[in-house]
């Protein structure tokens, strides 16, 4: 049982928890609690190991049984320990590090969502939930937009990343991809067309901007199209998650005729 702060696998989760840095020169990234670590077994995601501690439920028990037959490195820690490095209020009493295995991008995708500069990491993670159930094949991430696999990002999603590829890229690469899959780029604005009157049948790329800033000017350049949500009342805008999965349903409802 590991009971010290200072044993190697702690530092790491901590550095890992930590900042998008250590993240990306890791390749790695921290996953907390019994649904996740079972959604990161169901998918094969690479596990590096896995930490329990005795609060553990008995569905997590399973799980930690299953991992070991799987000859996967699982350690217990003691409650504190546990405690030291939970992101939670009340730790399920499980962690996993998981290795960065991202799921490519399809070869010609026809439906792409580009959270732009969206940094509330609630926000992304509804995105990222919400592209999952809307079959959104990949999520571009521009610059300035939050780590998609920053914890609190992580538990928002609830597990769309071991569903969704989800890629960081300049936009010079964005764009490449916007191009070769001829997608038609359309930017979330109230200044634009009603969703239901703009045809989204087509290949398209959906960019959402954060609340506060709006659309960076990156995006507004590869944009070819503004889109909005109509409204009534004096209300002038959505946040980011709600406007984004309001425009994602749009996009599954014309597609499916209904």
């Amino acid at each position: 049982m590991i009971s010290s702060i200072h044993n190697p696998k702690i530092k790491l989760v901590r550095a890992l928890l930590g900042r998008a840095k250590e993240r990306r020169e890791a390749g790695a990234f921290v996953i907390e609690g019994v649904r996740l670590v079972e959604e990161a077994v169901n998918s094969n995601w690479p596990i590096r190991f896995v930490l329990w501690d005795e609060s553990l439920s008995e569905r997590g028990r399973l799980n930690v049984e299953r991992l070991t037959f799987n000859r996967i490195d699982v350690e217990e820690v003691s409650a504190n320990v546990m405690k030291s490095i939970s992101e939670t209020e009340t730790p399920q009493g499980i962690l996993a590090i998981l290795s960065d295995s991202r799921l490519p991008i399809p070869e010609s995708p026809n439906f792409t969502l580009i959270p732009d500069q969206i940094r509330d990491p609630g926000n992304l993670g509804t995105l990222l939930r919400t592209a999952a159930a809307a079959g959104v094949q990949a999520v571009l991430l521009p610059p300035e937009t939050t780590d998609a696999f920053a914890p609190k990002v992580i538990r928002s999603g609830m597990g769309a990343h071991f569903r969704l590829p989800i890629h960081s890229m300049s936009w010079e690469e964005i764009g490449q991809v916007v191009r070769l899959a001829s997608l038609e780029v359309l930017l979330a604005d109230m200044d634009g067309q009603s969703c239901w009157k703009t045809d989204l049948r087509q290949p398209v790329a959906l960019v959402i901007g954060s609340e506060a800033e709006g659309a960076s000017e990156s995006a507004r350049k590869l944009a070819n199209a503004k889109i909005s949500i109509p409204m009534s009342g004096n209300i002038e805008s959505l946040n980011a998650g709600v406007a984004g999965s309001v425009l994602m349903f749009e996009v599954v409802r014309q597609r499916s005729n209904l």
